[in-house]
């Protein structure tokens, strides 16, 4: 058994296959969750939260797994996190200056992505191929390269008038395998889209990223699960897509969303079968 407080899950992309590769890190334990696939696993939730940015105990989140001061006053709780265009980190304003220097005054990417359909989103360039495992894609095509945060967040109002910003999960669990040439039969829709004024950050030419996710099979009907009603979930785990734990019975775990949240983790194998 491992016991510690819930973070999202860890992800890497291996570029020569495509496939993603899952960790869970509870207390000192990393935890190999591709490994599990196909075997039975248990979360269970001890009934403690902490905060995950200061670790102060807490009876409710604000935010995804904030204390209140810290979704008041920390700069990973500011509005520019969901709204990039109105960001101010080029201008050395924020809740944290050099916060936003090491985070938002530097190179991003805006995006389409297959999840259940064509959406468009905006990301660290640091962060790539993370932000598109954490939503689920099995595309991605880079369509601007920009300088800070705000630039990817003005060029991504525009696309959203042409594309969708965010897709249901239900959606992007069910087994969809788009068209190879999804994304770039909608790349000239895109680039079309860019303001003028920012056109020089277009790009014309890069090539879709492919991504896999350990699936033995998604289930035709899932149920989310929230550990504050439903304190224990388990049974045979069948896929990991996003943030997403999905089990056999087709209930369904975001384990970023109950980021702070303290658990138990139960796992059952085979006779013989080796640990992480």
């Amino acid at each position: 058994m491992h016991t510690g407080a819930l973070r999202k899950m860890h992800a890497a992309l291996d570029p020569g296959t495509g496939r993603v590769r899952y960790t869970l890190q509870l207390g000192e334990a990393v935890i190999d969750l591709n490994g599990r696939l196909g075997t039975g696993l248990t979360v269970r939730a001890t009934g403690e939260r902490t905060c995950v940015l200061c670790g102060r105990a807490v009876t409710r989140f604000f935010g995804q797994g904030f204390c209140y001061p810290c979704s008041r006053d920390a700069p990973e709780a500011s509005e520019c996190i969901v709204r990039p265009e109105l960001c101010r980190a080029h201008l050395g304003e924020g809740r944290d200056p050099a916060w936003e220097r090491a985070h938002h005054d530097q190179e991003h990417l805006v995006y389409l992505s297959f999840t259940g359909g064509v959406k468009v989103g905006v990301t660290r360039s640091t962060q790539v191929p993370v932000r598109w495992i954490d939503q689920g894609a099995v595309q991605a095509l880079p369509i601007a390269r920009t300088p800070h945060r705000q630039c990817a967040g003005l060029i991504e109002v525009a696309l959203k008038a042409v594309f969708a910003d965010r897709t249901d999960w239900r959606a992007m669990l069910r087994h969809v395998q788009p068209p190879p040439d999804a994304l770039p039969a909608q790349r000239p829709r895109a680039l079309q889209a860019i303001p003028s004024a920012l056109q020089a950050h277009a790009l014309h030419a890069e090539a879709v990223v492919h991504l896999q996710y350990p699936v033995d099979h998604l289930p035709p009907k899932v149920r989310s699960v929230n550990l504050e009603k439903e304190p224990e979930v388990g049974g045979t785990l069948a896929a990991i897509k996003g943030q997403y734990l999905v089990w056999a019975d087709g209930r369904v775990l975001n384990v970023r969303n109950h980021s702070g949240f303290h658990i138990e983790l139960d796992d059952a194998r085979p006779a013989g079968a080796p640990r992480s």
